[in-house]
């Protein structure tokens, strides 16, 4: 696989087509607190946002947003915990079934939980919510808890899980800390998923050695799951998931620790049993949500990954060819608004969210 850095970059950008003049942004909503994940309901029905202090909002073009929606599991938010990500189940519009991650607090630390539920048809209330996933064991204070959900061409969920600022845990198949799991739809295992019956690992493991999950999404061109995390100080990365991987957290990493020092357990960037990842940040823009562009509205941003950037507070986009990224871009830097997630709406537009108390539901295109 042919991996490009941001150093290799510079080399390329001068023949990038420069499109971050060209973006044209409505804001549609500027009262969501802290505002996490959205997800489109069909048939124009309006859009599901959470908010991490732990409410699911409907907003609706000829509405505005809705009051909470009822229902939603209560949560620890302190940190990064609260509620998380939403994504629908592949058959929402026949069963009206949804997924939530948010954090619990358990005696020795919170952590990661999945509930499925039923949306109302009104829209105001879930029902049937029943947990199908827990984090075990549960250790974190509010740190790299990470917890973004996707669904692949199979049907099987995919959750992304931090290493709780426990480093080493993401190295240790017995614990779900720096994992990437894949589950059946009901919250079963798949029989083939790789440690299944190995002793001293836990089934639901995909792939393991990521540190703060931030960004889960399929790639719609080769149906591979790629993820995104942060790095320690530097090292932000963006992997492309495969079955039994060991993706180096804490043994491998681009980054140093925040005291500027060499991470305790590195042995360097690369390390033999470890996989690489597609794309990495030697300096961290602390990136957020991803998604993939596939749709013909926009068709200069054909075969496009954005990412949401915290730190750098900019959208992100970077040119995907196959398994390899050759451009990347920033987008909405002039705003100076940390951007927590960015999804493809079904009519071609991003729809991107901002992290902050007044946080804003933005519709960003092209101008013609």
């Amino acid at each position: 696989m042919r991996r490009i850095t941001l150093t290799a970059l510079i080399s390329l950008s001068l023949s990038f087509p420069a499109l971050a003049a060209q973006v044209s942004v409505e804001q549609l909503q500027d009262r969501l607190d802290h505002p996490w994940s959205l997800a489109f309901l069909p048939a124009n029905q309006g859009v599901l946002i959470t908010e991490r202090s732990g409410q699911l909002r409907l907003w609706q073009a000829n509405s505005g947003l809705s009051q909470p929606i009822s229902g939603v599991p209560p949560v620890w938010a302190e940190r990064q915990g609260g509620l998380l990500d939403v994504v629908l189940a592949p058959d929402f519009a026949q069963s009206r079934r949804l997924y939530l991650s948010y954090t619990r607090e358990e005696k020795n630390g919170a952590g990661a939980v999945v509930s499925l539920a039923q949306l109302s048809a009104d829209n105001r209330r879930l029902e049937n919510v029943r947990e199908i996933f827990r984090q075990q064991p549960m250790l974190s204070g509010g740190a790299n808890i990470g917890t973004r959900l996707a669904f692949d061409s199979q049907g099987y969920l995919w959750i992304a899980l931090g290493d709780h600022f426990r480093s080493a845990n993401a190295q240790h198949l017995d614990k779900l800390q720096g994992k990437l799991v894949r589950l059946n739809a009901d919250g079963s295992v798949p029989q083939d998923n790789p440690f299944v019956g190995q002793a001293g690992a836990r089934p639901e493991i995909w792939a393991y050695g990521v540190r703060n999950p931030q960004g889960l999404a399929m790639n719609p061109w080769t149906q591979q799951m790629w993820e995104s995390e942060h790095g320690p100080r530097g090292g932000d990365e963006v992997n492309i998931v495969q079955k039994g991987k060991n993706y180096g957290w804490p043994l491998a990493t681009w980054g140093v620790d925040y005291s500027g020092e060499k991470v305790p357990e590195a042995q360097g960037g690369k390390v033999d049993g470890t996989v690489q990842p597609a794309f990495y940040w030697k300096v961290s823009p602390a990136i957020s949500g991803m998604a993939f562009y596939n749709h013909l509205r926009f068709p200069a941003w054909k075969n496009s990954l954005f990412i949401g950037a915290l730190k750098e507070k900019a959208l992100i986009r970077l040119q995907v060819k196959g398994e390899n990224v050759t451009e990347e871009e920033r987008l909405l830097a002039d705003r100076g608004e940390r951007i927590r997630d960015v999804r493809q709406g079904p009519d071609g537009y991003l729809y991107v969210l901002t992290d902050a108390s007044n946080g804003k539901l933005l519709k960003v295109g092209l101008r013609d």
